[in-house]
């Protein structure tokens, strides 16, 4: 049984947002460090991954399909990825951080006290890239829960950016937002879980992130990509409507 873990989600390659949440009293405390996946896909993807190797065993990891592109990039198993600067960022990590990124489960349980058997998964229980929402209807929620384990009550995801918590057919969901890129708001958003959840955010100065990020990384859209994410452009209704119709909500009216 666990009784405190810190939940990090889609650091996305930007280092200073994670600096920011590890240094959190709660987050240096916490028995475990469950890190639900997208971890190296943005401006400085080698010293994030370095940083949270760092951690050593404390530290579970879940890989989210971010990572796992980066990997297929990398071994000739695909030409092209959705995001911009991902083939960028695949260049950027040695071998040892493509074996890394490879060898990440899907998912991870663990027994968390007052919340019991806890999954831990990156986008769903099922897939590392299906879209599920705070507002997906019932219907949607049961079909990504199909075939989970019922001793499985609670849910924690990432892969949207948006930190939510919701029950859904009895199971509490968990979405602890981004560290690094977020949507709705600024600020490294993550999750604290024993005996309850907590969805936390911590601020830090985005200006000087900003600046480090374009000092530290080669990619050559780094200032346009670290003005636009690190200062959450992004609003929480633009990337819901942007994001719904991966839900199969539209099929369903």
């Amino acid at each position: 049984m666990t009784n405190r873990i810190a939940v990090l989600s889609d650091v996305h390659g930007v280092l200073p947002a994670l600096e920011a949440v590890l240094a959190e009293p709660e987050v240096r405390s916490a028995e475990r460090i469950v890190l639900t996946g997208d971890l190296a896909a943005g401006p400085q993807p080698s010293r994030v991954l370095d940083m949270l190797t760092g951690l050593g065993d404390r530290a579970l990891w879940v890989g989210g399909n971010a990572d796992r592109e980066l990997v297929e990039f990398r071994r000739g198993l695909r030409a092209t990825l959705p995001d911009p600067i991902a083939p960028w960022a695949a260049e950027q990590l040695d071998e040892e951080h493509v074996s890394l990124l490879a060898a990440l489960p899907r998912s991870l349980e663990l027994s968390v006290d007052g919340l019991g058997r806890v999954l831990f998964c990156h986008a769903t229980p099922r897939d590392d890239e299906e879209v599920v929402l705070v507002d997906s209807g019932l219907e949607r929620w049961a079909e990504v829960f199909h075939g989970l384990d019922g001793d499985v009550r609670t849910v924690v995801c990432g892969h949207t950016h948006m930190p939510f918590v919701r029950l859904a057919h009895g199971r509490l969901v968990v979405n602890p937002g981004s560290v690094g890129m977020p949507y709705g708001r600024t600020g490294a958003h993550w999750a604290l879980l024993g005996p309850g959840v907590e969805l936390r955010r911590t601020l830090f100065d985005v200006e000087s992130a900003r600046a480090q990020v374009v000092a530290d990384s080669t990619y050559p859209g780094v200032a346009e990509w670290a003005d636009y994410f690190l200062a959450a452009r992004a609003s929480d209704a633009e990337a819901l409507e942007a994001f719904g119709p991966g839900d199969g909500r539209a099929e369903r009216r």
